[in-house]
C-alpha cells in the first residue's frame, strides 16, 4: 500500500512524540512492504511564531492531500494569553473542521502492568474496556462569543444533523462491542442538551434497534466513570463535556501518556493524536511517554488505511514493552524511568514476534 502521512508535530514534546510515533510507522511499512510517505509541516504556536496563523495554508493544503495526519500537541505558557487573538488551539479546531471530522474516538483499556500508576483502586480498573466518542464541531467551542467590560457569553448551538451523524458512528461502535451506548448530556438545564437526548433517542431506536442505550446527566457520569468503570462500554457526548470526561477517564488508565485518539469524518482520512498536551515543563528532556503517540499511529493504520493486522501487531508490541516493565517517568516512581528514545526502541524490538503472533492469530 502507497499512502501519504502528514506530520504535525506542533509545540512542546510533540516533536519528541511524533517521532516516535513515525519511527514506528517506517517499521511497520518495511515490515508489510507498505511505502508510506511522510510530509512535515507546521501548527499552533510553531506555526504562529514561523507565519502569524496557527493554521497557515501550506499545513492545511497538505492534510486535504494526505491519506491521514498524526499530530503531536499544541500550545505552551509562549502564547497562553487568553485575550490574544491568535492561540495555537485555533489551528486544532480549524483543521478538524476544515478536514469534516466531527468524530473524536478515545479508547480507553488500562493495561494490567500499569494499574498501579492510576489513582484508582486497581480492583475497579479490571477488565475496563470503554470508548469515548465526543463530537467535534458544535457546541459552546464553536458558538458565537461576545465580550465588554462587564460580561461575557458564549452560544452553545447545536444542529440535529451535527448530533445525529456522531450517535450513528458511536452507535455503529457500540453495534460491533457489545451492543450498548451510553449518552451523556444535561438535559435536566441545557435546550441543547434536550434536543441532543431526543435527537439520541430517535436514532437509535429507529435505525440501530439491536443497541441498548442509556442516558446519563454529565455530573453523575463524572461520579461513575470512576466509580464503576467497567458498566460502561460506548459513551457519546457533546464536545464540551467529551473534553472534560476524555481527560478524566485518562486516570483510568493511569497516565494521559498512554491514550491516543482519533478524530474521523464521513471518508477515511483523519487526525490522530495523544490526548495529553505539549507539556513544556518537559520538552526537550527526552523524558515524554510516546506510548500514546504510537497506539494513535495503530489506530491510523485501523482507520485511515484499513491495514487491521497491522494495527494489532503495534498495539501489541506497545502492550509487551509494558509487560516488560519499560515506564517512563509518568508511569513510575519506584524504578528507574525508560526515556522517550529506550520507550520507543522498546516497542520496536517487539515488533517481530508481536507481528509474528498478530497473523498466527488470524
Amino acid at each position: 500500500m502507497h499512502a501519504n502521512i502528514l506530520v504535525l508535530p506542533g509545540d512542546g514534546i510533540g516533536p519528541e512524540v511524533t517521532a516516535a510515533g513515525v519511527a514506528v510507522l517506517r517499521s511497520v511499512a518495511e515490515r508489510y512492504g507498505h511505502d508510506f510517505h511522510f510530509e512535515e509541516q507546521l501548527i499552533g504556536g510553531a506555526a504562529i511564531d514561523a507565519t502569524g496563523q496557527p493554521l497557515p495554508d501550506a499545513t492545511l493544503q497538505a492534510a486535504q492531500r494526505a491519506d491521514a495526519v498524526l499530530l503531536g500537541a499544541v500550545g505552551g505558557p509562549k502564547w497562553s494569553d487568553p485575550n490574544a487573538k491568535v492561540r495555537p488551539e485555533q489551528g486544532l479546531l480549524a483543521i478538524r473542521k476544515a478536514l469534516g471530522l466531527f468524530a473524536n474516538v478515545r479508547p480507553v483499556k488500562p493495561h494490567s502492568a500499569t494499574l498501579g500508576a492510576s489513582p484508582i483502586k486497581a480492583h475497579l480498573l479490571q477488565g475496563v474496556d470503554l470508548i469515548v466518542v465526543r463530537e467535534l464541531t458544535g457546541g459552546i467551542y464553536f458558538g458565537d462569543k461576545t465580550r465588554s467590560n462587564s460580561d461575557a457569553s458564549d452560544l452553545c448551538r447545536y444542529s440535529v444533523a451535527e448530533i445525529e451523524r456522531v450517535v450513528r458512528h458511536a452507535a455503529q461502535l457500540a453495534r460491533s462491542r457489545s451492543g450498548k451506548l451510553t449518552s451523556v448530556d444535561k438535559a435536566n438545564v441545557l435546550e441543547t442538551s434536550r434536543l441532543w437526548r431526543d435527537v439520541t433517542t430517535r436514532v437509535v431506536r429507529d435505525e440501530f434497534p439491536d443497541v441498548q442505550l442509556e442516558h446519563q446527566l454529565v455530573d453523575s457520569m463524572a461520579m461513575h466513570l470512576l466509580a464503576k468503570p467497567r458498566a460502561y462500554d460506548v459513551i457519546v457526548t457533546e464536545n464540551m463535556f467529551g473534553d472534560i470526561l476524555t481527560d478524566e477517564a485518562s486516570m483510568l488508565a493511569g497516565s494521559l501518556g498512554l491514550l491516543p485518539s482519533a478524530s474521523l469524518g464521513a471518508g477515511t482520512n483523519g487526525i490522530y493524536e495523544p490526548i495529553h498536551g505539549s507539556a513544556p515543563d518537559i520538552a526537550g528532556r527526552g523524558i515524554a511517554n510516546p506510548y500514546a503517540t504510537i497506539l494513535s499511529a495503530a489506530l491510523l493504520l485501523r482507520h485511515s488505511l484499513g491495514l487491521e493486522a497491522e494495527a494489532q501487531c503495534v498495539e501489541k508490541s506497545v502492550a509487551e514493552a509494558l509487560d516488560a516493565g519499560v515506564f517512563t517517568a509518568d508511569l513510575t516512581t519506584t524504578q528507574p524511568a525508560a526515556s522517550t528514545h529506550a520507550a520507543t526502541d522498546a516497542v520496536l524490538a517487539r515488533m517481530d514476534l508481536a507481528c509474528a503472533a498478530v497473523a498466527l492469530r488470524d
